[in-house]
């Protein structure tokens, strides 16, 4: 009787994908690779050099925890600790969201009309429910001149964002401050952006949600209450508050609220609303307002 096959990386990964698909992934082959990259110490790319090598027992032993998990629901995100966002490495954790590209629409928006204030100076930012720390921490890198206050109802994803905050070099210039939206920034500070990406999901809309979505990631940081709205609707007229004249307000919404957010901010007197900013599937994804001068 011939000896059975050894388990190389490349049947590792062919078996875990065929695994994973069975059981409903979105992405199967990516999903393996990360993993066996994770339980390998080493990067994805380095497998593709490595098919028909043999990973070691307590490797082999070690990507099977991790593929018994995530076969049972937990996110690839949570299994390695980190996630990427705007080209950059972040922690996460279960008290924190797993950072989307959608929010990535975020930075751009803010980015583009940072452009319109170049040569300005200092940069005061506000990120309204920071989690992880992915706004704060991308548009201080990306904004040299930023200074940035974070705030986030969870002690818990403080941490975390601080620790993305000095991983990436930019903690001198992001203060974490544990409250709910902006009432605990001392009054007297007022910001050129105010961004946040706020739990905004529809109780209707949450029960829908994926499985590993609903029993892994933080329900607080994800349901904005029956309606979907209430927590926009409180963040609107504090932004209103807070900004400079001419300074601009960036909230990540679900499709779903468009017209009702677009309301809400019509019915803001100290703001003008802006053009929406749609995802790569061209839904409306990015609202934005103009604090008016006067």
């Amino acid at each position: 009787m011939s000896p059975p096959d050894p388990w190389t990386v490349g049947r590792l990964l062919q078996w875990t994908a065929d695994h994973f698909k069975g059981r409903g992934a979105d992405s199967p082959r990516l999903d393996a690779e990360v993993l066996l990259a994770e339980a390998l110490g080493c990067k994805r790319i380095e497998l593709y050099t490595a098919f028909a090598d043999v990973p070691k027992e307590d490797q082999r032993t070690a990507f099977r925890e991790l593929v018994r998990r995530r076969a049972e629901g937990t996110p690839v995100a949570y299994l390695v600790g980190r996630r990427e966002f705007y080209s950059l490495g972040f922690k996460v954790a279960p008290s924190v969201l797993i950072p989307r590209p959608e929010t990535e629409l975020i930075v751009v928006t803010v980015l583009d009309l940072a452009k319109q204030q170049a040569g300005k100076g200092i940069l005061n930012v506000a990120d309204v429910g920071t989690g992880s720390g992915i706004l704060a921490v991308t548009l201080a890198k990306n904004l040299p001149t930023a200074q940035v206050i974070a705030t986030d109802i969870s002690k818990a994803a403080l941490e975390i964002a601080a620790e993305n905050a000095r991983q990436h070099g930019v903690a001198e210039r992001i203060e974490f401050i544990e409250c709910d939206l902006l009432d605990g920034v001392p009054p007297e500070r007022t910001f050129d952006f105010i961004a946040s990406n706020p739990p905004y999901i529809s109780l209707a809309e949450y029960e829908k949600l994926p499985r590993e979505v609903k029993d892994f990631e933080p329900r607080n940081a994800l349901l904005g209450g029956i309606q979907g709205t209430e927590i926009i609707e409180r963040l609107i007229p504090q932004a209103a508050e807070r900004l400079r004249p001419g300074g601009h307000l960036v909230i990540e919404i679900s499709p779903t609220i468009r017209e009702a957010v677009q309301e809400l901010l019509a019915s803001e007197p100290r703001l003008q609303p802006g053009p929406i900013v749609r995802d790569l599937a061209r839904l409306p994804r990015v609202v934005q307002a103009k604090r008016v001068f006067s």
